[in-house]
């Protein structure tokens, strides 16, 4: 079948980083997004590879993001770097079609929480 599969949850301290895979089953490795959504609002893209190793990201969050793929092992990642307690969300990544120019097959959630650890 067709589907995207994205890793677990992930919880981390702000400034630290962290990478999701998506698995890509029965689909081609070209034109993928990655998408999130914040608690409480809406799904924000973030960008998207394309059929060669070409990123777009959204305008807001260019450099601290980076999304790349292992064709090798049909996965697609994305890196988030200096994470900030705002980073918390769920992450999907989605995949385009081109007939439709919308994302058509969206992958099981990833949650990634980011907290400060308050020592005593």
């Amino acid at each position: 079948g067709q589907s995207l599969t994205s890793s677990g949850s992930e919880v981390k301290r702000p400034g630290e980083s962290v990478t999701l895979s998506c698995v890509v089953s029965g689909l081609s490795l070209s034109w993928l997004h990655w998408i999130r959504q914040k608690p409480g609002r809406g799904l924000e893209w973030i960008g998207r590879i394309d059929s060669g190793t070409g990123t777009v990201f959204a305008q807001s969050l260019q450099g601290q993001f980076s999304i790349t793929k292992d064709t090798s092992k049909n996965m697609v990642y994305l890196e988030i770097k200096s994470l900030k307690t705002e980073d918390t969300a769920v992450y999907y990544c989605a995949k385009e079609s081109q007939l439709h120019k919308r994302l058509q097959h969206s992958s099981k959630t990833c949650m990634v929480f980011v907290k400060s650890v308050r020592r005593d």
